[in-house]
């Protein structure tokens, strides 16, 4: 089954269950879904599924911390159960070690010797840990691997 028809069926299974929350967090992804697949004239595949979902994790991640900040904790709370709503649809996350793992398969195979070869080692990174790690904790541990 494909990621698009699990998401449509945990949507069925949310309106059923009538589980408030986690049927709007499932509805936004299908809107941010239909809203690419209209502008775009394409139909998407689950690797571009995984790309939405962790762009949507990254934009509640940067509103919750502007939420903490502004004294908004209930504002915050409604962020980090969407994410993890949207999480449950994502592969399984990579370990530290498994991503410490990659970093060194990847600094291998490009030759990366200083910082001028981050983007040839985050390059080769990025389809391997989309929507299994976070790009910012990533590229701290490259820059740590190759200073």
């Amino acid at each position: 089954m494909s990621l698009k028809q699990q998401i449509h069926t945990a949507m069925k299974e949310a309106m059923r269950a009538k589980e408030k929350a986690r049927l709007g967090a499932i509805r936004l992804i299908q809107a941010e879904v239909k809203r690419i697949e209209v502008d775009e004239r394409i139909e998407i595949d689950d690797q571009r599924l995984i790309a939405i979902m962790d762009k949507m994790i990254k934009q509640r991640r940067d509103s919750i911390a502007q939420y903490e900040a502004a004294g908004r904790q209930e504002l915050a709370d409604i962020e980090v159960a969407e994410i993890d709503v949207i999480q449950d649809f994502l592969p399984t996350a990579l370990t530290e070690q498994e991503i410490n793992d990659l970093i060194q398969q990847a600094i291998a195979s490009t030759g990366a010797e200083s910082m001028r070869d981050m983007g040839k080692v985050m390059g080769i990174l990025k389809p391997q840990i989309q929507g299994r790690a976070d790009g910012g904790v990533v590229s701290g541990a490259v820059k740590k691997a190759l200073v």
